[in-house]
């Protein structure tokens, strides 16, 4: 893949695309400013996009989908982090494996910078970091920083976007900021309970918040809170009882927006539907058997997570 004319036209012009943006960098993935709480409870609304260059951020869109980015030229980020669908992938025996062999379901790159740390192993502390470890593992693109870069300066309109947003031909800081700023630009506003904890009393049916409610007092808010209704902490995977195809792990817990677009669930993706997940959670760490009523109305509640993107709900994207 070459960045075509087009592409080109794209980026140069993305300051007309995009009229609300502004110059605004982050170094780690915790500097997103959550707004302030509009009630006394333990999770906040997805804030909107910060301000960004926006010719970084389509420089940014074009490098993800950038299949130079992998040594075979064969795949890019978003092959498997796809922001035209869930974030994640459809497929639900796709994988990432570890360096120390393990092999974990792939999170979804909606929302990642509002997490503290990154990767189910919560290896990586700022987005910047993780796309460079992901350019160098064997396992995903089987490169690194430098041979992108040297494949990029290799062609006339990328250098030339690069110039464009940066002011000077591709370097290792330069890609890796673009790829991050777009990262960070792919948060999910709007979400139906979001709404509500704005002040929309409608935005939620008796049974879904029922099951905020239900969330609250068995004891999943300890673990699933904040602005990403988790990512801010690490837990131990199977706490009571064994969760997942292997023996209790610790693992960062992941965040539930848009959670019910992403199956599979777990770690391990052992999980295919969020009923199945959610009787499970229960189980291996909190020690309840749920009912059957009990789960419908959590996963009532887990559906009203889901966020909107270019103004469509996640679901609706593809």
């Amino acid at each position: 893949m070459s960045f075509s004319r087009s592409v080109w036209t794209y980026v140069a012009s993305a300051a007309l695309l995009l009229p609300g943006y502004l110059t605004a960098e982050r170094s780690t993935t915790h500097e997103i400013n959550s707004p302030a709480p509009v009630a006394d409870e333990p999770i906040t609304p997805v804030p909107p996009a910060p301000a960004f260059d926006p010719k970084k951020v389509a420089l940014g869109e074009q490098l993800f989908k950038d299949v130079r980015l992998s040594r075979q030229g064969t795949h890019g980020c978003a092959t498997c982090h796809d922001p035209d669908s869930n974030g994640s992938t459809r497929h639900t025996d796709a994988v990432i494996r570890s360096q120390v062999g393990r092999n974990f379901d792939v999170p979804t790159i909606f929302n990642a910078a509002l997490s503290f740390r990154l990767s189910w192993e919560g290896k990586y502390h700022s987005l910047e970091e993780q796309a460079a470890a992901s350019m160098v593992s064997h396992t995903t693109m089987d490169s690194s920083v430098a041979e992108s870069v040297d494949r990029l300066s290799r062609d006339p309109v990328a250098v030339q976007a690069f110039r464009a947003a940066y002011g000077h031909a591709p370097d290792a800081g330069s890609l890796l900021n673009a790829l991050a700023t777009y990262e960070r630009s792919l948060v999910t506003p709007g979400s139906r309970f979001d709404r509500w904890l704005a002040g929309d009393a409608g935005a939620l049916t008796p049974k879904e918040l029922s099951g905020y409610r239900l969330f609250k007092s068995l004891g999943c808010v300890s673990c699933h809170q904040g602005v990403n209704v988790g990512g801010n902490l690490f837990q131990r995977h199977g706490v009571f009882r064994p969760l997942g195809r292997r023996e209790p792990v610790m693992l960062r817990v992941p965040s539930l927006r848009n959670v019910a677009e992403t199956a599979p669930y777990f770690h391990d993706g052992s999980a295919p539907t969020l009923e199945d997940a959610v009787r499970r959670m229960g189980a291996a760490q909190l020690n309840f058997n749920l009912t059957d009523e009990q789960i419908s109305t959590i996963v009532a509640f887990l559906h009203t997570l889901t966020g909107r993107y270019q103004g469509h709900a996640v679901g609706e994207l593809n």
